[in-house]
C-alpha cells in the first residue's frame, strides 16, 4: 500500500530533480522511493539478524545451567 508523504526541499532542487527523473523515464516519487530503499539496504542486517542462530541454549546437563538455575530460579 502506498502512503502519501510531504517533504520540504529547496526550491531550486525540485525542477532539477523532476528533469533527472524524467530523463530516466520514472516519476519523481518512484525515484525518491528507490533512493530510500537503497539507503535502507545499505544499512546491513540488524543486530538480531547478525547473531540469530549463532548461540545454542545450554542443556539441562550443562553445569552453567545448574548455576544459573540456582541463582535465578
Amino acid at each position: 500500500m502506498k502512503t502519501k508523504l510531504t517533504i520540504t526541499v529547496d526550491s531550486d532542487v525540485v525542477p532539477a530533480a523532476k528533469r533527472y527523473a524524467r530523463g530516466r523515464g520514472v516519476s519523481l516519487s518512484s525515484l525518491i522511493e528507490t533512493s530510500l530503499k537503497d539507503m535502507l539496504e545499505d544499512e546491513g542486517p540488524s543486530f538480531t539478524e547478525r547473531w540469530r542462530g549463532r548461540f545454542r541454549a545450554a542443556g539441562r546437563d550443562d553445569p552453567r545451567y545448574d548455576a544459573l538455575a540456582r541463582k535465578y530460579l
